[in-house]
């Protein structure tokens, strides 16, 4: 079978759809069928090309046996949503004339965002005369009210019209989570049309180093506390991924200021806080905040306008750096802003999990990722945008060993859902709306 699979990310980068894209095509290509994607030059999610890429309208590359056939891109210093429209836009206009330029395929799969790819595959597959697949990882245009990027108006009518097309036209739409089916139901997909395709635990990761056992682990955890001068009696709080508006980073900020004039002092950690009258833990409490993104320097600034010395930026992690900081991790962080938890699901819950990392969430209370969390009984959820709740929440894990270790015991929940299962099924599916349902 031939698969063109069509998306705005891909390795090498680390975070965000990237890995799964990856992992779907090398899964694919690992079965024996011949695989293409279809994407652009890295850019995500420090939201620059490498200098290397620069001044290419096309390029094909060879990753792990998988041809990429990559696109320019306009790629914004500074994120407006005028500039992320022409961003999404203009990969959307140079990768329709690259696809049509390729081999047919036997089924194309279309991952959004963007959205454009949508009436864009419609056009390829109506001339190409095969089908596509439609996987969303995010329901952009509901995602983009939530947040208040685009107004209540013609434009935001456009972008249903367009989801509607899209979905209209695939022979299957795919999402990632129970809510966003639900949402399928409200748009008018048929139940027929509709493919529960969750993100999965990785079978192949560009971190690649592996912990083989619970003593490797410890001794990781302890490497990187040393390397960065965290000490060990140090409740280590984490958030590693994208820094976005969507992730509500500014209220862990918030937050983190709350516990610096609460948390008691510690010499070894230098954090100034004398002694405190109103004390919130007996633990000191850090915070990392770990990647790259639109609102980096946002974060800076505030962290250095309150004078915090109870949290750190580090660049992204690879490798042992990486899973050092999944073993050092007392707990892993997950924020959304205040009305988009029904729009998308976090994929770093997966891997937080698969290393046994318990978590503590600021989420709406209607979001998929706080019904997974009392579903799984492996974290805490508290309201979106409360840098109050937040700052309790962690002060109050600090201080309950026991609660702790319960909830690192509940993080199997994540074992539903390995890579082999996840995408075998979706395997299935291609070969089934390509070729037909297996005879009985």
């Amino acid at each position: 079978m031939r698969v063109i699979v069509w998306g705005i990310n891909y390795a090498p980068e680390l975070t965000g759809i990237a890995p799964f894209n990856t992992g779907l095509c090398e899964y694919l290509r690992e079965r024996g069928h011949q695989i293409e994607m279809v994407t652009t030059f890295p850019y995500y999610p420090y939201w620059k090309k490498i200098s290397g890429d620069k001044g290419y309208l096309f390029r094909t590359d060879e990753i792990d046996g998988v041809w990429i056939h990559r696109c320019w891109h306009y790629v914004p210093a500074q994120v407006t949503t005028f500039r992320r429209i022409w961003h999404e836009l203009s990969f959307g206009l140079t990768s329709f004339v690259r696809i049509l330029a390729l081999a047919r395929a036997d089924v194309y799969v279309i991952v959004s965002p963007p959205l454009i790819l949508g009436p864009l595959a419609s056009f390829v597959c109506w001339i190409k005369q095969r089908p596509y697949v439609f996987h969303v990882q995010d329901l952009q245009p509901d995602a983009a009210v939530g947040l208040g990027m685009i107004k209540v108006g013609w434009f935001n009518a456009l972008l249903y019209r367009v989801e509607a097309w899209s979905y209209r036209h695939a022979i299957v739409v795919s999402g990632i989570s129970a809510g966003m089916l639900k949402a399928f139901d409200r748009k008018g997909v048929p139940k027929r049309k509709q493919l529960f395709f969750p993100n999965w635990i990785q079978l192949h990761s560009r971190n690649t180093y592996i912990i083989r056992s619970d003593t490797e682990r410890v001794e990781l955890g302890f490497r990187f506390r040393e390397k960065f001068k965290i000490p060990e009696e140090v409740f280590l709080a984490t958030y590693s991924g994208n820094l976005g508006r969507k992730q509500s980073l500014g209220t862990l900020v918030e937050a983190a200021a709350l516990l610096f004039r609460t948390t008691a002092c510690s010499q070894s950690l230098d954090m100034g806080l004398g002694d405190a009258a109103d004390r919130a833990s007996a633990r000191p409490i850090l915070i990392l905040i770990i990647g790259d993104g639109v609102i980096r320097s946002q974060l800076e600034d505030r962290i250095a306008e309150l004078q915090l010395l109870n949290v750190r930026m580090l660049p992204i992690l690879v490798d042992r750096d990486y899973h050092g900081m999944l073993a050092a991790s007392d707990v892993g962080l997950i924020l959304q802003a205040a009305g988009t938890g029904q729009y998308f699901f976090p994929s770093k819950l997966l891997s937080l999990l698969s290393a046994r990392v318990p978590i503590v969430s600021g989420a709406d209370f209607d979001s998929e990722l706080a019904k997974a969390i009392e579903d799984g009984k492996f974290g805490v959820n508290v309201p979106s945008e409360n840098p109050g709740a937040l700052a309790a929440a962690l002060a109050n894990l600090a201080d309950n060993p026991e609660k702790l270790r319960e909830m690192g015991q509940n993080t199997g929940w994540v074992d539903k859902f390995p890579g082999d299962k996840v995408l075998a099924e979706f395997e299935r599916k291609l070969v089934e709306v390509t070729l037909g349902p297996e005879p009985p």
